[in-house]
């Protein structure tokens, strides 16, 4: 019997909840590894079985990831897979701009000493992390992550999480570009500096420039520079 299975069967008033949020971190999972393309739709059926599962807790995780935005649920159509477009890769781009770097200058000014001494630990595994691109990623959003909980707004904290993961089905992520990584690598040197100075503006400033430079890596030139969009034509 498989792990879940077995948390299925088990009669506790806990196990159900348990066994969606297992199924819904299982399925975050298969999604983020590609395993699951944007825009596929998601055989619930197929699902159930390999996971050895009802389709109870499938539809309920399924619930879990449409709130978090990874999963679009089609009337009559079921779920699928969510599709970033342009339009939404810039506008998660812009929110984290200005969170993160209003994260970047609260952390800037009430960081302890042991914790700017944990973000430079972190920076250094990311130095040395430039040649392996899954690692880099993994250190990178650490890095971010870090820096937000430093900031101390569990409200902040949350609301980026979750774009965090929505960024995570962009097909064109900005750091698959060629030499992108090393100029965040760059950017992120610099945004440690003024950490490292106690200068919240400065730390604002480049957190901001981070993810701009991020976006324009991301979304082709033009749109990413805030091009106007041609009107969209309503329907008579």
């Amino acid at each position: 019997m498989s792990v879940i299975a077995a948390i299925e069967s088990n009669p506790r008033p806990l196990s159900r909840r348990a066994l969606y949020q297992e199924v819904a971190d299982r399925l975050r999972q298969q999604i983020f590894n590609r395993e699951l393309e944007p825009g596929n739709w998601i055989d619930e059926m197929k699902l159930s079985q390999e996971y050895g599962i009802s389709r109870t807790p499938l539809r309920e995780a399924l619930k879990v990831l449409a709130v978090e935005g990874l999963v679009t649920m089609k009337l009559g159509r079921g779920a699928y897979v969510t599709e970033m477009s342009e339009r939404d890769v810039t506008d998660v781009y812009h929110l984290l701009g200005l969170l993160e770097s209003d994260a970047a200058a609260a952390a800037a000014l009430q960081a302890s000493d042991s914790q700017i001494a944990e973000l430079e630990a972190l920076h250094a595994e990311l130095e040395g992390a430039l040649g392996n691109r899954e690692r880099f990623f993994s250190l990178n959003e650490a890095f971010h992550l870090r820096i937000l909980a430093i900031a101390d707004n569990r409200w902040r904290s949350q609301i980026v999480a979750d774009l965090r993961k929505v960024m995570k089905l962009n097909r064109h992520h900005s750091l698959f570009r060629q030499g992108r990584l090393e100029e965040s690598l760059a950017e992120h040197r610099a945004l440690m500096s003024a950490l490292k100075r106690r200068d919240a503006p400065g730390a604002a400033a480049l957190s901001e420039q981070h993810f701009r430079r991020g976006l324009a890596a991301a979304v082709p030139a033009g749109r990413a520079a805030g091009k106007p969009r041609a009107p969209r034509r309503r329907s008579a």
